[in-house]
């Protein structure tokens, strides 16, 4: 492992967060004498971010926690022309309106995570439709278009796989990467900021935001991208069978939440216990290490830290008694999905509708064709199964309910 003078890099390399980085040295000269802000953007694109986003909102985190200053960009401005990088379409174009519905929703995502405030290392959050939507066209390509090589931008992996494809690329989409190039410049000028963070489908942004820096003001700013996050079967990570893992808590309970991690792979507990909790690192190599039925421990630890981390001790601690009951005792927990219905009872179709397991009749069916569904732990043999109150209804390895009267 590469030895760094700063605490910043030592904490992101001994953590598995660094994928690569421009101009190592002088990042860790400049990170050992001062406080560094750094910035990471976000496009509204939903209502909450979810799992997916995790790595880059923990990597904020490290960055306050290593005595720098997180700058959380909403991407207001951005937002509406849409991130091209490796999708196989364009993203569907939202109306300001839905924007700023989904800034306001995704801003409590942050609160748990960071420490926001007017001190040198305090968080920011800031949205780039502040300066973006002042910018005029034509003086705007004037004064910047000339430092953007097209070749060059045709070459960087994200834009040349989708038209390796022969897969359409709008000019609209094509000044995403202008876009964020010049809000790494703004940054620097009203921020003072020095460092762009992002997966690694941003290196091409990020180094268009270095050289734009370097040859409109001639300052000397910074990029670091994070490793793509798989899980050990080469998935990726934050995405399921049963949709996004949302973190949020208005659009997944936090029971769900905690038993998504309470499902890693065996693989895969060591690493996500180093980028999503805070544990320190010793008693994860030890976490690590423990074998057969023991890794269950590790598992429920890494479920409690994460939820901890995004819903509060108390959400946590809810979702893991909830588990307790429902797998340990065979009794439903109280922070389980609940359903009414009548003594008589309803369909096992119905109620897998109701609790918003599936969204039609056909896929309830499907469901139980697969043998993947549940009731009172044994498996639905019928599609005209009659269940009562009382009935524990599990869809799927991670959605429980109950039915009340």
């Amino acid at each position: 492992m590469t030895e760094y003078s700063s605490d910043l890099l030592r904490t992101l390399s001994s953590r598995g967060y660094i994928h690569q980085v421009t101009d190592t040295a002088a990042l860790d000269a400049l990170a050992s004498k001062q406080i560094v802000p750094a910035y990471i953007g976000f496009d509204p694109t939903a209502p909450s971010l979810h799992v997916g986003s995790l790595v880059q909102i923990m990597l904020l985190r490290r960055i306050q926690q290593s005595g720098h200053k997180p700058i959380v960009l909403m991407g207001g401005g951005t937002g509406k022309v849409g991130d091209p990088s490796f999708k196989d379409e364009a993203r569907k174009l939202m109306t300001e309106d839905v924007i700023k519905a989904n800034i306001t929703s995704i801003k409590k995502v942050f609160e748990p995570f960071l420490t926001f405030g007017d001190g040198p290392t305090d968080a920011i959050m800031l949205d780039n439709a502040d300066w973006l939507d002042k910018l005029e066209y034509l003086p705007f390509l004037r004064d910047y278009g000339q430092h953007f090589s097209v070749n060059r931008m045709l070459s960087f992996d994200s834009v040349k796989l989708r038209l390796d494809r022969e897969q359409s690329l709008s000019f609209l989409e094509f000044n995403y990467m202008i876009l964020q190039a010049y809000d790494f410049l703004e940054l620097s000028r009203r921020h003072a900021c020095r460092l762009q963070l992002g997966g690694s489908d941003q290196w091409g942004n990020i180094v268009n935001g270095i050289e734009l820096s370097r040859r409109c003001d001639g300052t000397e700013v910074y990029g670091i991208t994070t490793p793509l996050i798989t899980t050990a079967d080469g998935g990726k990570m934050g995405k399921t069978m049963s949709g996004a893992v949302w973190l949020n808590p208005d659009q997944l309970s936090h029971y769900d939440y905690w038993q998504f991690w309470r499902n890693t792979d065996d693989r895969d507990v060591g690493k996500f216990l180093r980028l999503f909790t805070d544990l320190p690192l010793d008693e994860i190599e030890r976490l690590e290490k423990l074998e057969g039925a023991e890794i269950n421990e590790a598992k429920k630890v890494l479920a409690n830290e994460a939820t901890a981390m995004c819903r509060g001790r108390a959400g946590a601690e809810e979702a893991a008694e909830t588990a307790r009951k429902l797998f340990e005792e065979g009794s439903a927990g109280g922070a389980l999905p609940t359903l009414a219905v009548a003594p008589e009872g309803i369909s096992i179709i119905q109620a897998n509708v109701a609790l918003g397991f599936a969204s039609s009749n056909k896929e309830v069916k499907r469901k139980i064709e697969e043998g993947a569904i549940r009731v009172n732990d044994e498996k639905v043999a019928s599609a005209d199964l009659i269940v009562k109150p009382g009935d524990k209804i599990s869809f799927g390895a991670k959605k429980h309910g109950v039915l009340t009267l």
